[in-house]
């Protein structure tokens, strides 16, 4: 007893203690159903699922409104995270419902509202990484998004926003719009600024700057200035620059470089907008742009087009036309829209010369969306009909599904880091290394070398026979000598098959399967072409043309073949030492094709719903025969006398 008394004091300590812990865990659930919710999940599903299965989509009004009602923070980007991670995948942030029309298994987030205190706190402004591929409708939805960031910005200080626009030609025809809609985030913003509590009385909140940028830059206001009707009038300003060359990346640091002081003595937030259709010329200068963003703390959005598919090009049509003469001629001039990688990870040939197709990557241009996601900006996609682009089927509405994308996402490090990444493993490098001996095209960014001899011709062949037959000397020379290339493509290619398996990253697994697929098209096309060319030549039939005006022969895809006879087989024998009889010759061609079409079959399955899996389509649709054809091709030769335009 007595012992109980002498420890009664410790013993009475212990149970209030027990009790306050007590008290304060049945208080807890209160506190929380009193409280608003951050993050409410619902969700069917037991197991736990990876972080990033789970994505954040807003629904967007692009009409005027008399009044704005926008969530804390406002930011659409849905990849934040650290700058040192993987860039991540393209989003449509106007579909609030992807989430539910998905495959795979994901929790809907019904709300999230992140405040600016708690965005800067948590993450801290250096570390969050921009929206790599924001797709958007149009040029209306997206200034919607960027009056959203703007508004975000100012609440937390006074900013001046630098507007960057390209003076190439290519983008001449979406300029009314671009103005129409540009306007529309001023009116927003006078809107925002007139009820909202934090920005409400507050004098030169946002400072507007107007540039535009071609061979050099040009500033169509003389300051940054707050008076819109000035903003109006500069942007009217806006040139089209008949030099056609577009240095971007330079343009970008420059400007920053330059109201950088001016927003440090001003405690301004500085942020840049760009609108482009085109990747720029000096893609070699995105380092420049970069560092000079990430030391203002200056996000770079960008309003642009989707990249070429793995190709720094795209031809835009161009139409000349002379009334009085009755003239009326179309030309395909050369753009840069790519390629959404440092480079290029897919073959720049089609068998026979450089590619002409105008496939998109799902994905923007490299330099573009390197630098909205080091700088904590957003790449607006812009998908657009885009009908003068040559290749582009103006029926084709399809736009690639984030989601059968999100494993194939483009590595955005520095062309440095990317090199030597690549290097690191033999599987890439080996399909670098065929990439760049079969490249027809110059392009002293990406490649050192290019190939011009194959680059066979197509189209343009003499009428009369002996000519015909002196040009088709040369280029049956160059197509045997590209056969060659071939079978050592496919050599390099079968040596690094079984690293395959090894490969970690999903696009480079797809660069691979496509390449070695269309390699084997390749050859059959090459062979194609020889029996075709051997053929016309011997036969020379006659024009079909009926009324006699033909002036020359062309080449055209077609998916009729020829089977050589035995005087072309035994010629095909003494070129390439064939140990066969003609029938083991043709049983041998016959399974060639068959697995040429298995291999495209099969990355079609392997890679649904992704550009190498429509290119795959592309090579099946096309075939490897062709149709010889006459033709009248300007016979006054005004083509020669036009001025092109440098778009």
């Amino acid at each position: 007893m007595h012992k109980i008394f002498k420890n009664a004091p410790s013993i009475v300590v212990s149970l209030v203690v027990h009790l306050v812990i007590l008290l304060v865990l049945m208080l807890i659930p209160l506190a929380i159903q009193g409280g608003t919710s951050d993050i409410l999940l619902e969700s069917i599903f037991t197991e736990e699922l990876p972080k990033e299965q789970m994505e954040h989509q807003l629904q967007l009004e692009t009409e005027h409104v008399e009044t704005l009602s926008m969530i804390a923070g406002g930011s659409p980007s849905t990849a934040v995270g650290a700058a040192a991670q993987p860039a991540s995948t393209p989003v449509d942030v106007q579909k609030a419902k992807v989430l539910e029309e998905a495959t795979v298994d994901a929790p809907r987030v019904e709300t999230m509202q992140l405040s600016d205190e708690v965005m800067a706190t948590e993450l801290g402004e250096g570390e969050i990484t921009g929206e790599v591929g924001a797709m958007v409708e149009g040029y209306g939805a997206a200034m919607g998004i960027i009056t959203q960031e703007l508004i975000r910005m100012m609440r937390q200080q006074k900013v001046t926003v630098v507007w960057m626009f390209d003076e190439s030609g290519s983008l001449e025809d979406d300029r009314k719009e671009i103005k129409e809609n540009y306007m529309r985030v001023y009116e927003e913003l006078g809107i925002a600024t007139r009820q909202d509590e934090d920005l409400r009385g507050r004098s030169e909140q946002l400072l507007t700057v107007v540039g535009s940028y071609g061979k050099t830059i040009h500033e169509w206001t003389a300051k940054p200035t707050g008076n819109l009707e000035l903003v109006k009038a500069a942007i009217e300003k806006v040139p089209v620059d008949e030099s056609g060359e577009e240095n971007m990346c330079r343009s970008i640091a420059a400007m920053i470089n330059k109201y950088k002081p001016m927003a440090i003595r001003g405690k301004r937030k500085l942020a840049i907008i760009v609108v482009s259709d085109e990747s720029g010329d000096d893609g070699d200068y995105v380092e420049q742009a970069v560092a000079a963003a990430r030391a203002a703390k200056s996000p770079i959005y960008v309003m642009g087009r989707e990249s070429m598919f793995g190709y720094p090009y795209a031809r835009q049509r161009w139409t000349y036309e002379d009334k009085a003469r009755e003239i009326k001629e179309n030309f395909w001039i050369k753009i840069r829209r790519g390629p959404e990688t440092a480079y290029p990870e897919c073959l720049q040939w089609d068998g026979i010369h450089g590619r002409w197709d105008a496939q998109s990557a799902g994905f923007g241009p490299y330099e573009q969306v390197r630098m909205a996601r080091e700088t904590g900006g957003i790449f607006f996609v812009l998908p657009g009909a885009e009908q003068n682009l040559v290749g582009r089927d103006a029926n084709d509405k399809r736009k690639y599904d984030f989601l059968a994308l999100r494993e194939y996402t483009p590595l955005l490090m520095s062309r440095r880091e990317y090199v030597a990444e690549r290097s690191t493993s033999e599987f890439r490098q080996t399909l670098w290394n065929v990439i760049v001996r079969l490249n027809p095209t110059q392009n002293k960014l990406l490649f050192e070398t290019h190939d011009a001899s194959l680059n066979i011709r197509r189209e343009h062949y003499p009428l009369e026979p002996l000519p015909f037959k002196e040009e088709a000397g040369r280029q049956v020379r160059r197509a045997a000598n590209a056969l060659l290339l071939v079978n050592e493509g496919l050599g390099l290619l079968e040596n690094v098959m079984p690293m395959r398996a090894r490969e970690s990253a999903q696009r480079w697994r797809a660069g691979y399967d496509l390449a070695y697929a269309q390699l084997h098209i390749f050859r059959l096309r090459l062979y194609q072409f020889l029996l075709y060319m051997d053929s016309h030549a011997n036969n020379m039939p006659k024009p079909a043309n009926s009324n006699g005006i033909s002036n020359e022969w062309n080449f055209w895809r077609s998916r009729k073949t020829l089977i050589p006879n035995e005087q072309q087989f035994l010629g095909l024998k003494t070129a390439f030492n064939l140990n066969m009889e003609r029938s083991e010759y043709l049983t041998m061609v016959t399974s060639e094709e068959k697995k040429a079409i298995d291999l495209l079959d099969a990355v079609i399955k392997e890679h649904p719903g992704t550009p190498w899996a429509r290119r795959a389509e592309t090579e099946k649709r096309d075939g490897f025969g062709f149709a010889i054809r006459d033709r009248l091709w300007d016979p006054k030769g005004v083509r020669s006398t036009i001025k092109l335009p440098n778009l």
